[in-house]
């Protein structure tokens, strides 16, 4: 079987025979992304004791693959359309291959950050080339329909990570995480080779490698500053100068995009408020998301006992909640208008966390779990409609750019939710913890950094002692969760009565012409 043929983004008339061969290895290729990034939190509390990580470790672990993702998405856009989507995708899924594999034989917590980080660096490559394929493949009466199975997809793969994560570590060692990606990669890359055609952009965009790399140091010294903060302290030099840093290297970054002629990032589009409004809906939607994951998973199996699997398959009904409800946004979108339909689907997600923040302190896990549905729902009713309106500013030929931006919000904003959220919760906890006299400085360190801590080193004491300091370590990290799920909440209505107010009242056309509404309805699948 050869290769398939250059097919143009704009030759709609070009159709490739093989598209839906192409299409399921797109989503395969998506499905990799999605695993991986929903599979880690199950396994933290296992790295945390079998590589001594700290909870900034933790966070890092978590966020090297999302910032790293983030930054790139841009520059690995335009290497796509400038050099070919198919060698872009492929490269990216090799990449992902080799880091997994190395990752999962890591022996110290620096080495699976470093694992993750490339992972991060090959999923940039991935994800946007998926979506710019497709749109070259698919003519655009059946484009539709393409773009709603990616979407369902993007949604399943989600589901996947957290309960198949939780057998492999009932079963084998934590880095086995890591190698469920692998023979995922393999297939994707046999049949990519042979199934995904060749396209590129015909005008050869440049790369803005000033651009990525002001917003990869811009946007990691905010999050270094954010994770580092609660250890080092707020107020201190470390602290505020990596902030200093950063907000003048974000402010670089956008003074060089207005002014290059190949902008990574063509800042005229934030004028337009469905641009700009979704796509700090959509980071919103992501940072309480990935935020809220992190601290659920240790709720789950620090605080309430659960196994790696347990914890897993609670988190599986907040994930059949968005796909058996995205699909139903249209509709509503159709009914009522995105200018209602996203301020409820916000205030949903304000109101759950708010719920959530109360019944987290409760014994049983199954009031938390009542909590996560109506958050999926919120979610659910939110982010599809964000999506296409991002689409819908951005004309045809920029189209990698609006995917880009859409990834790079969903990235950014879930790298921030597991940095600001993980840090608030982390500091409360410190300043609740009881004394640690008794301790030894390194293990009162260890108890400092997390409730993992405290449950490795509390049989240190004795006389009883172990279980009444386990018992304040875990109403310290309860307290330090609420304060976090509270203020999510509240940033979720604020941002619900930003999009009332905002957010255009008419469903606008995108540069397909084709209505919003419909191309809502085919990203949520109906």
């Amino acid at each position: 079987m050869t290769t398939a043929p250059d097919v143009h983004a704009d030759a709609d008339e070009a159709v490739e025979p093989r598209r839906w061969w192409t299409l399921g290895v797109l989503c395969l290729s998506l499905t990799l992304v999605m695993v991986s990034n929903a599979s880690l939190n199950v396994a933290l509390p296992s790295i945390a004791r079998e590589l001594n990580a700290t909870s900034s470790d933790l966070q890092w672990i978590v966020d090297a693959y999302g910032l790293v993702f983030a930054g790139m998405l841009f520059a690995a856009g335009t290497l796509g359309d400038r050099f070919g989507r198919k060698g872009a995708l492929q490269g990216g899924l090799a990449l992902f291959l080799v880091a997994a594999a190395l990752g999962a034989r890591a022996d110290t917590s620096e080495m699976v950050i470093a694992a993750r980080a490339t992972m991060g660096l090959g999923a940039a490559f991935v994800m946007p080339s998926t979506l710019s394929i497709l749109t070259n493949v698919f003519p655009a009466h059946e484009r539709a329909r393409a773009i709603s199975m990616w979407a369902g997809i993007a949604a399943g793969g989600a589901a996947l990570g957290p309960p198949t994560s939780g057998f492999l570590l009932e079963h084998f060692w934590w880095g086995s995480v890591f190698l469920l990606t692998v023979p995922i990669t393999a297939v994707a890359l046999i049949a990519g080779h042979r199934l995904v055609p060749t396209s590129r952009d015909p005008d050869e965009t440049r790369l803005d490698v000033p651009g990525a790399l002001l917003s990869v140091v811009g946007i990691g010294a905010l999050v270094y500053a954010i994770i580092e903060g609660p250890e080092a302290g707020w107020a201190s030099a470390a602290t505020l100068g990596t902030l200093a840093f950063a907000v003048v290297a974000i402010a670089a970054f956008f003074t060089w995009e207005s002014h290059s002629s190949h902008p990574m990032l063509d800042l005229t589009l934030f004028r337009d408020r469905r641009f700009s409004v979704a796509s700090a809906g959509i980071g919103l939607a992501f940072f309480t998301m990935f935020g809220i994951f992190f601290l659920i998973t240790q709720l789950f199996q620090l605080v309430h006992g659960l196994s790696p699997l347990a914890a897993g398959l609670m988190i599986l009904p907040m994930s059949f909640t968005l796909m058996l409800v995205s699909p139903r946004a249209a509709s509503l979108v159709d009914r009522f208008g995105v200018d209602r339909v996203v301020p409820t689907g916000l205030a949903t997600i304000g109101g759950a966390l708010a719920l959530l923040a109360g019944l987290s302190q409760l014994d049983s896990v199954w009031w938390v779990e009542l909590a996560l549905v109506p958050l999926a729902t919120g979610m659910a009713i939110t982010m599809s409609p964000l999506t296409t309106l991002i689409m819908s500013a951005v004309p045809r030929s920029r189209a990698g750019m609006g995917s880009a931006m859409n990834d790079a919000t969903r990235e950014l904003g879930g790298a921030l939710g597991v940095a600001i959220l993980g840090s608030l919760a982390s500091t409360v906890y410190v300043s609740r913890l009881p004394t640690l006299d008794g301790f030894a400085p390194d293990a009162a360190s260890e108890v400092r950094d997390g409730l993992a801590g405290a449950i490795a080193n509390a049989p240190e004491l004795s006389n009883g002692r172990p279980t009444v300091f386990l018992d304040s370590a875990r109403d310290a990290f309860l307290g330090g969760m609420f304060v976090a799920l509270v203020a999510a909440a509240a940033l979720a209505f604020a941002a619900a009565l930003a999009a009332r107010r905002w957010l255009p009242r008419s469903a606008a056309t995108d540069t397909t012409e084709q209505p919003t509404a419909r191309i809502i309805g085919a990203v949520g699948g109906s």
